[in-house]
């Protein structure tokens, strides 16, 4: 018994929407379906041959329907995949065992240009009396990877500059908090070894001579110390002109890569934002631990939220805040800033030196403040681009 387009479709119980007089409804519906499905769809029959090609499909693989209906699906296929597919049918057919049917995978493809993207195929069957169709779905995950490619560097580039800006910061705080007492004590040992020359000529001689080698290697130590800073720091910093709504989605989108993101984030940003002199990956950087400072301090609690504010201040600077509504500002805040000062529990307090120390090279300014109703904001300036460099 030949089965109808009616029990095909729609079931045997179904109401009759199509009957056998209505192959032109049905390939009206095909057509449909065909040019407005979104992502690439290629019906292929038993042999592999297509049959159908769908309106997404030619846009992705640059061929015309009629160029390639009648033809082996392979033609679509990369040299690794296209000497197996009609085997992989002929089993199915054979034993129904499946290998991609009902399951999908991804998959390279072959365009007219002979360019290959990725692909994620996922493939339908259907039966038709005694035949069979099978539907392949297929979305082209080029971008996808290519932005996934672009958060890794990022996030490696990052990485990268927060571990030298730590060693940085903390080069510079021990040269801060070292070279006064190195100083001091080469500064003693020097007046020790004035004060003993008047003694007997030996004592005072190898007086001398100790007090002037621990003298000698003060300063050395002060200089070592001094070079670790100069080694590890990145030195002036290069600036160009830098469009914030982009930079900010970036940091946002790398904010929330992490596993313990919980809060969500809403952009309040300037319509008429002007570009502003900046080195994108350490404002970026300044960002990122603003947000993820926020989110942990805001945890795991309902209706979180962090407002990222950009607007300009003066005709020279520009003011970007991120706000929380978690609990606010801790108490002993005045070392927020402050190298080795951290509220939190396994923290080592350089995050926010590290941000004051990029900001201040901007030639700009941060600052923390009380959020209304309740929570936190944390601010920075930075400087305008030239009128004659905006874009």
């Amino acid at each position: 018994m030949t089965q109808s387009p009616t029990d095909d479709a729609f079931g045997t119980n179904s109401p009759a929407y199509f009957d056998a007089s209505d192959a032109g409804a049905l390939q009206t519906l095909l057509s449909t379906i065909l040019a407005s499905v979104p992502d690439a769809m290629i019906v292929i029959d038993e042999s592999g041959r297509i049959v159908a090609f769908s309106a997404a499909a030619e846009a992705m693989f640059g061929y015309q329907a009629e160029d390639v209906r009648g033809k082996n699906v392979s033609c679509l296929m990369t040299d690794a995949d296209r000497p197996h597919h009609d085997e992989y049918i002929g089993t199915y057919l054979k034993t129904g065992r499946r290998r991609i049917i009902g399951i999908g995978r991804v998959v390279k493809a072959r365009l007219a240009d002979n360019r290959e993207i990725p692909v994620d195929l996922k493939i339908g069957e259907a039966k038709i009396g005694e035949h069979r169709l099978f539907t392949g779905y297929i979305r082209d995950l080029s971008e996808q990877q290519r932005a996934e490619h672009r958060l890794r560097e990022m996030q490696a580039e990052l990485t990268n500059f927060s571990r030298l800006s730590v060693v940085g910061t903390m080069a510079s705080a021990m040269a801060h908090e070292l070279n006064q007492p190195l100083t001091a004590v080469a500064n003693y040992l020097e007046a020790s070894r004035d004060l003993l020359q008047t003694p007997d000529e030996n004592s005072v001689a190898m007086a001398q001579d100790a007090l002037d080698g621990a003298a000698k290697q003060s300063v050395r130590a002060g200089r070592i110390i001094r070079r670790l800073r100069d080694y590890v720091s990145r030195g002036e910093i290069s600036t160009r002109v830098v469009s914030l709504p982009p930079l900010v989605a970036d940091a946002v989108m790398l904010a929330q890569s992490g596993p313990k993101a919980h809060a969500r984030i809403i952009k309040a940003l300037d319509p008429n934002l002007p570009d502003v002199m900046a080195d994108p990956v350490q404002i970026q950087q300044v960002l990122v631990n603003l947000i993820r400072n926020a989110d942990e301090a805001i945890g795991p609690r309902p209706n979180t939220a962090i407002e990222i504010r950009i607007h300009s201040r003066t005709d020279a600077e520009i003011v970007v805040e991120v706000a929380d509504n978690g609990p606010g500002l801790p108490a002993d805040r005045e070392h927020l800033f402050r190298p080795f000062s951290s509220t939190k529990e396994m923290g080592m307090g350089f995050g926010l030196a590290i941000c004051q120390t990029i900001v201040e090279a901007h030639g700009g300014e941060i600052w923390a403040r009380e959020n209304s109703p309740h929570g936190a904001v944390f601010g920075f300036t930075l400087p305008l681009a030239p009128p004659n460099t905006q874009t």
